[in-house]
């Protein structure tokens, strides 16, 4: 089982930046799980936008953010980031952390644990 916890959301201009962080509280380690970002806006589906296998030598992109955001992990510090650049108002959502609790790798994941969200809004 996860417990994840997001931070580093904010009010940002369009073309501004944000690194988000994911971390499990307690001290317990994300080293042996692949972690997926997600967001949904209001009213539309929730979507995931990035994965990094548990090795960080792996990752996944939405098209949607793909050029624009970076996801990375740092082991010895059980965390994990999504750096986010060129931001528009349609990048305007709740972003989760998420995993599975098992070794799979992203391609094979289907998160069912989340974190309590992070807002990110993008606007003038």
């Amino acid at each position: 089982q996860l417990h994840l916890a997001e931070s580093g959301g904010g009010l940002v201009q369009p073309g501004g930046s944000l690194r988000l962080t994911c971390s499990q509280p307690g001290g317990y380690t994300l080293d042996f799980f692949a972690i997926a970002w997600f967001r949904q806006a209001p009213g539309k589906e929730r979507e995931e936008v990035a994965c990094i296998n548990k090795g960080g030598d792996s990752t996944e992109y939405a098209d949607s953010v793909k050029g624009r955001f970076t996801i990375s992990r740092d082991n010895t510090k059980n965390q994990v980031y999504l750096q986010m650049s060129s931001l528009k108002p349609e990048d305007t959502a709740v972003y989760y952390c998420a995993g599975d609790g098992t070794q799979r790798p992203c391609a094979r994941m289907v998160a069912k644990y989340f974190g309590q969200g992070t807002q990110v809004t993008v606007s003038s």
